[in-house]
């Protein structure tokens, strides 16, 4: 469902970025509770905080702290959590002007953190699943070097942008398969467009439990699944047990850093954009890309939220080198 006849740019200047992000931009308000509720049970929230997020910004950001040229494609409601959100946006380094607001609730999440870290996210709003992608933002896109997707944007957006990166001229790819089937359903990417995405895309990244929702199979053997729908070059994430790269017939495994993680939140998200730089746009081997990347996520981690522990290159060969073997 899209109502982009109705919406209008959150900014006036028409960008020219090196990559697109599109996907969602959000509240989260964070619940540190006693215990993660079983169905039909309770917990108490010891703390309630709020900070702002959602996969789309997220990666945006993260990409532009590393000096990367980035727009955020994204749709807000016209209401007070779409003026909060706007305004973080604003003042950080990403361009607002393929944003658009219009009629519906500013998407915003819930999120229930446990004592041991573990988590539960509920996802809100109407305003993403209401994104469009109309004629002033296409040739934006079209433009761009790259333009970064995640599976939350809805099928009808999805499955255009796949088919302008698929163009001879197209920009390159990175797609985000970011959530399970069955909580993308009705929401977010559709199966069909997933397998023309793998097809498509120049970096195609999948956490294990998205993983085997799509693929049907354990996450161990995603590469190969991915390999055989056709996929060129991708990343499957095992949080912290690290994440796998592969490229043509190669595979290189990336160790995650052991750091005192203040909040994990994010740090997927965080991942993905460092890696987008340095192996999609940096030209970087897989080996160095994945360790540039793993580095972002464990820094990500330091701090609380999805967005303010993200770095810039300096702290990224900073904690490199102190890590280094």
């Amino acid at each position: 469902m899209s109502d982009a006849v109705d919406d209008v740019p959150a900014a006036d200047a028409a960008p020219n970025p090196d990559l697109v992000a599109v996907g969602a931009a959000t509240v989260d308000r964070f619940y540190d509770v006693t215990n993660l509720p079983a169905p039909d049970g309770g917990a108490f929230a010891r703390e309630a905080t709020e900070r702002f997020g959602g996969v789309g910004a997220n990666v945006a950001t993260g990409l532009a702290d590393l000096d990367r040229d980035t727009a955020l494609l994204a749709r807000l409601g016209d209401d007070d959590l779409g003026d909060r959100v706007l305004a973080d946006l604003d003042a950080g380094p990403v361009s607002t002007a393929l944003i658009r607001r219009g009629p519906g609730t500013t998407t915003h999440c819930v999120i229930l953190r446990g004592p041991e870290g573990e988590r539960m996210i509920v996802t809100a709003g109407d305003s993403t699943v209401r994104l469009g992608l109309d004629d002033s933002a296409r040739p934006t896109v079209r433009a761009a070097d790259a333009v970064f997707v995640t599976a939350y944007v809805p099928d009808s957006v999805t499955g255009e942008i796949v088919e302008i990166a698929a163009e001879p001229d197209g920009p390159a790819l990175a797609f985000d398969l970011s959530g399970p089937i069955e909580e993308l359903r009705d929401r977010g990417t559709e199966p069909a467009t997933i397998d023309r995405a793998v097809e498509v895309a120049d970096l195609f990244v999948t956490a294990e439990v998205a993983a085997e929702s799509y693929l049907d199979r354990p996450a161990d053997e995603a590469v190969d699944a991915l390999r055989d729908r056709g996929c060129s070059r991708g990343a499957v994430t095992f949080g912290t047990d690290g994440a796998t790269l592969f490229e043509a017939d190669e595979r290189t495994d990336i160790r995650a850093f052991d750091v005192d993680a203040v909040d994990t939140t994010g740090a997927g998200d965080a991942f993905t954009a460092a890696l987008t730089e340095r192996w999609l746009l940096g030209g970087v081997d897989a080996d160095e890309a994945g360790r540039f990347a793993a580095a972002a996520a464990a820094l990500n981690c330091r701090a609380e939220g999805a967005r303010e522990g993200l770095p810039d290159r300096e702290a990224v060969s900073a904690f490199l080198a102190e890590r280094a073997d």
